[in-house]
């Protein structure tokens, strides 16, 4: 499948107005009262938002609280990729029912979100299958379809002509075509997001039955046009839609707020850009240090990286050149012998507190060669990457000295420290230190009351992101010196 530049991809449709899309989109969620309730398969997902409230837990009392809000959004964090399928299942059956409850009991309407990789792994269809499932055999709604719309310009995912791409130096290569349609658990093969539909599914949605949202549509701002083709969806069809920009998103949804309000109903497979213009959330300015870490802060941060990405490994090269910042390496894998690796945590756990009080940023990463059993079966590796993503999380856990900041790389593992080893059950989502990096503040039940948590994906930024936001958080600035 063709590369294509993306200057000559934007080139064939004229300009966005975002301007335009947005007074469309705020018309209609000025008179919409529907929740947003976003199930989020890791932490990344806020990658788009500011002040809303993340909840770790998917119990009753969460739920109905997040229903509660004021806030038209509120989000559910289930670290379902790194569950197995049953697992899976389970957990989006059990918060199907609570959310139904929570939704009778506040009488509000909602749209149940299911955020997932803007390079599209997971466990798709049986998220959202099993949320259709669970929410029909209570005999109360019944659903259209589904919206598939993995748009995330932050992280350089864009949908041209039902083809979705990943930016890299300017140039969009289909995501088939990546390292991560080779992912050991969630692999892919098609690009085309209509053939991706038919290989998730088995071939029960085929390809040529699949619903498409143009461009050429949203570019023209054709609210009406878009809103006929989501009326004429039925049977729990998928619906795809193509974007370039946010204004594309805001649109669509201007759109789909229309056609909500005829008696449609869908659920939502999607990446974080959905989530901002769905829910009316604004654009607010990068973070600043000021906002993140006091001013007097003399201990060390905590960096811990487990994501086995290029990006992540290249990324891990430039944060090298940040003085302050010493490396300690974890040996993933002794992950073969569950005694050593319960060993090398706490090692790494004492060096990295070592330098914390030293006034150092302890940079903990795993060894870059990844440990691959290479069983064939998705489920061995998974159980593996859990047991490392485990030990490495109790890394923070065992620390005795409080870091200044505490950055995650990595979906599952920023997951796993955020909940396990900080043990936050509600987190305020402050807004991005870095495009498409996106920060919380620990809640005050959390080992680090009010401590900045970056949470920063595998996939997200350039070479030089990572080492921008740790020179930012150690007042360092990127030529090297102290600012």
């Amino acid at each position: 499948m063709k590369r294509i530049p993306f200057q000559e991809a934007a080139a064939r449709y004229p300009k966005g107005d975002p301007e335009g899309a947005g007074k469309l989109l705020a018309s209609r969620l000025e008179k919409s009262g529907r929740k947003l309730v976003v199930l989020d398969d890791d932490p990344t997902g806020i990658q788009t938002v500011h002040d809303v409230s993340v909840y770790t837990d998917w119990s009753q009392e969460s739920i109905d609280a997040g229903f509660q809000e004021e806030n038209r959004t509120f989000f559910i964090l289930t670290n379902s990729r790194s569950f197995s399928a049953q697992r899976t299942e389970e957990v989006h059956r059990e918060i199907a029912l609570r959310v139904a409850e929570a939704a009778r009991k506040s009488c509000k309407d909602y749209l149940l979100v299911s955020r997932g990789d803007s390079t599209l792994r997971g466990h798709y269809p049986l998220e959202t299958e099993t949320l259709r499932r669970t929410l029909e055999q209570q005999g109360e709604l019944s659903f259209d379809g589904e919206i598939i719309l993995p748009f995330f310009r932050e992280g350089g995912r864009y949908t041209l002509e039902n083809i979705h791409y990943v930016l890299e130096n300017d140039i969009l290569t289909p995501t088939g075509e990546t390292e991560f349609a080779k992912d050991k658990t969630f692999g892919y093969r098609s690009s085309d997001l209509r053939e991706w539909v038919e290989e998730k599914t088995k071939g029960t949605y085929r390809a040529g039955e699949v619903t498409e949202i143009p461009l050429s549509l949203l570019r023209r701002q054709d609210v009406a046009a878009v809103t006929n083709r989501l009326e004429q969806v039925t049977g729990f069809g998928k619906v795809i839609v193509n974007a370039l920009d946010e204004c594309d998103v805001m649109v669509f949804c201007a759109a789909l707020y229309d056609a909500l309000d005829r008696g449609k109903r869908f659920l939502y497979r999607t990446a974080a850009a959905f989530v901002k213009a769905a829910g009316g959330i604004t654009s607010r300015p990068l973070l600043s240090r000021r906002e993140l870490i006091p001013e007097g802060v003399s201990r060390g941060g905590l960096i811990i990286a487990a994501s086995h990405t290029k990006k992540t490994t290249a990324q891990l090269g430039a944060l090298k050149t940040v003085p302050g910042v010493e490396f300690v390496t974890f040996d993933q894998h002794l992950a073969l012998w569950p005694e050593k690796l319960e060993a090398e945590a706490q090692r790494t756990a004492e060096e990295a507190d070592r330098l914390i009080r030293a006034g150092r940023t302890a940079a903990v990463c795993t060894r870059r060669e990844r440990l691959d059993l290479n069983t064939g079966n998705p489920e061995d590796e998974l159980r593996i990457a859990t047991a490392i993503s485990d030990a490495v999380t109790s890394i923070a856990a065992r620390l005795t000295a409080r870091p200044s900041f505490i950055l995650a790389k990595g979906g599952i593992t920023s997951s796993d420290v955020g909940v396990k080893a900080l043990k936050v059950r509600r987190a305020r989502a402050a807004g991005q230190i870095q495009p498409g990096v996106p920060v919380w503040f620990t809640g005050e039940e959390s080992r680090f009351p009010g401590m900045p948590y970056i949470i920063f994906p595998g996939n997200v930024g350039t070479e030089d992101t990572l080492k921008k936001a740790v020179s930012l958080l150690m007042c360092i600035d990127t030529a090297g010196g102290e600012k």
